[in-house]
């Protein structure tokens, strides 16, 4: 794909597919070693202890939110001015899971004996620093993280929100956030794992297990977003890590440059047989140029369903590859 050139259709004819069996292999540019570098470094970029916890829009006026992160119950709510307020998920009285209780003019109350929460410390319950960037919201957690706190979270830049279509999908896997990451610091399985999605998929630059490559520490590719048959919207996307737990991807040509799609994985805790939880959190954030960008915008709630269906179906395969690649480390198996 040449740099800087956008035809006046973003879709292609693919002239001569190639059979999924006939593909280049991948495995040999896909070395463990690499993969595990940049996962480590990704490991070691500050969070500032800050957790995404939900959607936007999953915290409306009138009920709460609720969610474990590394086995600590949160809730998050609307204060009556409409700001984000966190704290606690259990009730400091007897212990009454306040996701289960109603918000009324911005204040939680709790539906076993009336408790009400306005969002400043009462009772034993102290608020939690809580932050909401338009798409996402997030809690900070500093006996959790156990970092150097940071006033906010670190968030990727984004298409202004005003002119972008967005969406976000939730999902919950046995395993840890290392493996969510290292599943998405790994392109070469796109085309191979996913080919009802992607076809014709090139790394064209990697960073090497010492540090950062011709692209910066991220992973450059070309690929192609599969539509129907041989129609596909061929784009250059660049992989990169900005925290321990998200990873994003950005359209840098061809169709919807400046789009991302970031990856952010939560902990959970233990589930009932002790293994590890972690909830997916994918936000698409798309934004494109062209005329009929608008058109579609206003059919954002018909297309919004659409495409958290094509992420599920996506999280479905790499959700797999995350658990197989915890199952693999946690009986000393893993080759890499």
């Amino acid at each position: 794909m040449s740099a800087g050139r956008k035809g006046r259709f973003p879709l292609r004819l693919r002239r001569h597919p190639v059979a999924w069996t006939r593909q280049r292999p991948t495995w040999r540019e896909a070395r463990p070693a690499v993969i595990a570098a940049a996962l480590k470094r990704a490991q070691a970029r500050p969070s500032g202890n800050w957790y995404v916890v939900g959607a936007t829009a999953d915290v409306p006026r009138d009920r709460p939110l609720a969610r474990t992160v590394a086995g600590r119950e949160v809730v998050v709510w609307r204060d009556r001015a409409g700001r984000l307020v966190a704290g606690p998920g259990s009730c400091p009285h007897l212990g009454a899971p306040l996701g289960d209780s109603p918000v009324r003019c911005g204040t939680l109350i709790c539906h076993w004996h009336g408790l009400a929460l306005d969002g400043s410390g009462r009772a034993g319950w102290e608020p939690l620093p809580a932050h909401d960037d338009g798409v996402l919201v997030w809690v900070r957690l500093d006996d959790v993280g156990g970092e150097s706190p940071r006033e906010a979270p670190v968030v990727p830049a984004r298409p202004a929100l005003a002119g972008a279509l967005c969406t976000v999908w939730t999902g919950f896997g046995v395993c840890e956030p290392e493996d969510v990451v290292a599943n998405r610091l790994d392109p070469w399985h796109g085309a191979w794992f996913h080919p009802y999605s992607f076809v014709d998929l090139t790394v064209l630059d990697a960073p090497g297990p010492a540090g950062a490559g011709a692209d910066g520490d991220g992973f450059a590719v070309d690929v192609s977003f599969k539509l129907a048959g041989r129609l596909v919207v061929p784009v250059r996307a660049v992989f990169t890590a900005p925290e321990p737990r998200t990873v994003v991807m950005r359209i840098t040509e061809g169709e919807g440059v400046g789009s991302v799609v970031e990856t952010h994985a939560t902990p959970l805790g233990p589930d009932a047989r002790g293994r590890p939880r972690t909830a997916v959190t994918e936000a698409v954030v798309a934004a494109s140029d062209r005329p009929g960008f608008t058109a579609a915008r206003a059919l954002a709630p018909a297309l919004r369903p659409l495409v958290r269906a094509a992420a599920g179906r996506l999280w479905r395969d790499d959700l797999a590859y995350a658990e197989r690649r915890w199952l693999l480390r946690s009986t000393g198996r893993f080759p890499g």
